[in-house]
């Protein structure tokens, strides 16, 4: 059944009444989406259901997932395989029609706003990245300043960087499959953080994601700041596995995993770093890869490392790890505060006046950090095939600023064949990744990753089976 039309709402159908029902709806958005164009319209149209939709299609209905307690993606989208949404026109701007969505995007008929905002800020960011990114000659993707100017320019149509006041943008990052223990943890960090009228940027899913930016609500709140920031920065690879957590008010989709972690880090005065998995310390490798570049050497950006006490022998693996195979220089660009909320949002606090303070000196935007140095090898993308994962060089002897670029992509595939489909399918056809290295890499390697399996870093529900052989 199609059901009416309704201006600037939601009107929905359900396909039956039980709780888990699917449910039709034609959805306006609430300006939370400038007009497209004909052109913009006409390629998400219905008509041909080229490669720019399909990509629309799995983002959508990962962002109406929102809540679902499954990082499966071969779960998300087999319970919801006939799920289906087309855009069309109307007199004031495009709606879209939504058919055999999730109730739980749902409240009383009505489309949680939220949900709605995160729907459509897909919508917007699938168009431009493929129109005037991908789909442009403007940009030279093989080069670093013009990779570093796309990133910007997506960010800058989502609206990331309309924000012109002092710096006060948190990075949080931590796994998504954490123990309450570890989650309470994130949401008193972000409450200190609130207090001290610090905004929290994160993966935008659940876990080490959504906690410290509910802490921060309740922050803001008891202080009255009423236009607190909650930014997500995702990519398609990755949002069905960890679909937006509700608190996002502004989610921007990157499109492939280096220019998230380069919006991460251009848009960050400070990176908190809590207790995660294989993404954790993929994200851990690149900021400390950067970091230590020479170029970067005067670059103050502050990064703790924090988790309840219950997380301390946690921190201190990952510590004997960054200092076993990057050394000294790469675990000084960090602190450790285990068990102390108030502490590590303190150090936060004074390191985010010392990058404003430089900001300004050097005449950089505080929005942007322009004069980061990243190279190369950590901007362009890495697709983990087995050919490509069996090729890493990860040995001795290396600059640390390589090594880490290459422990990056080990971990980056690890996480791909963990939850990402096309990683996820790549093992079930051929088996495991292989990883070749010097036997003391890949000893500490596999110690660190034996450590992740055993505390259920890598998966939220059910047995977690290896996607990676170490070959010493």
């Amino acid at each position: 059944m199609t059901p009416p039309s309704s201006e600037g709402g939601t009107t929905v159908s359900l396909s039956s009444s039980e709780p888990d029902a699917l449910v039709d709806a034609r959805v306006s958005p609430t300006g939370s989406l400038e007009n497209l164009s004909q052109r913009e319209v006409a390629q998400l149209l219905s008509a041909g259901h080229g490669g720019v939709y399909q990509l629309f299609r799995r983002c959508a209905l990962a962002v109406l997932s929102s809540g679902l307690q499954t990082d499966d993606i071969r779960d998300i989208f087999g319970r919801y395989k006939d799920f289906d949404i087309r855009l069309g026109r109307q007199a004031w701007g495009v709606k879209l029609e939504v058919r055999n969505a999730p109730s739980s995007a749902f409240v009383d008929g009505q489309m949680i706003r939220g949900i709605k905002e995160h729907l459509f800020a897909v919508l917007r960011d699938i168009v431009y990245i493929h129109d005037a990114i991908l789909g442009n000659n403007r940009f030279d993707l093989n080069d670093p300043a013009s990779i570093t100017n796309a990133v910007y320019q997506i960010l800058r149509n989502a609206r990331i960087l309309d924000y012109k006041g002092r710096p006060d943008l948190v990075v949080c990052w931590g796994g998504h499959s954490i123990g309450s223990a570890e989650y309470d943890y994130t949401k008193k960090v972000g409450y200190e953080l609130g207090l001290r009228a610090l905004s929290v940027c994160t993966g935008c899913g659940p876990g080490a994601m959504k906690g410290p930016m509910k802490g921060a609500t309740i922050g803001h709140a008891k202080q009255r700041i009423r236009d607190g920031r909650y930014i997500g920065m995702t990519e398609p690879g990755i949002i069905a596995a960890e679909p937006p957590n509700p608190i996002v008010n502004q989610l921007v989709i990157m499109p492939d995993i280096e220019k998230r972690l380069e919006a991460f880090v251009r848009t960050a005065h400070a990176i908190i770093v809590f207790p995660g998995g294989a993404g954790t310390a993929e994200e851990i490798l690149y900021l400390l890869g950067i970091l230590l570049n020479p170029a970067n050497a005067e670059q103050p950006l502050p990064v703790v490392f924090t988790g309840p006490s219950s997380s301390a022998d946690y921190f201190a693996q990952i510590d004997r790890f960054i200092g076993a195979t990057l050394g000294e220089a790469a675990q000084r660009r960090y602190k450790i505060v285990v068990g102390d909320a108030a502490q590590a949002a303190r150090e936060v606090a004074k390191g985010v006046e010392a990058v404003r303070e430089h900001r300004r000196t050097h005449r950089d935007a505080y929005n942007f950090n322009w004069l980061l140095n990243i190279a190369p090898d950590f901007q362009r993308p890495f697709e983990p095939t087995h050919e490509a994962m069996a090729k890493l060089e990860l040995r001795r002897g290396l600059e640390p600023h390589v090594l880490a670029a290459n422990l990056r992509r080990a971990f980056s595939g690890i996480v791909a064949g963990n939850v990402k489909e096309q990683g996820v399918q790549a093992i079930e056809t051929h088996g495991p990744f292989e990883l070749h290295g010097d036997r003391e890499i890949m000893t500490l390697l596999d110690e660190l990753l034996a450590a992740f399996v055993a505390q259920k870093r890598m998966k939220i529900a059910g047995e977690y089976r290896p996607c990676y052989r170490l070959v010493a």
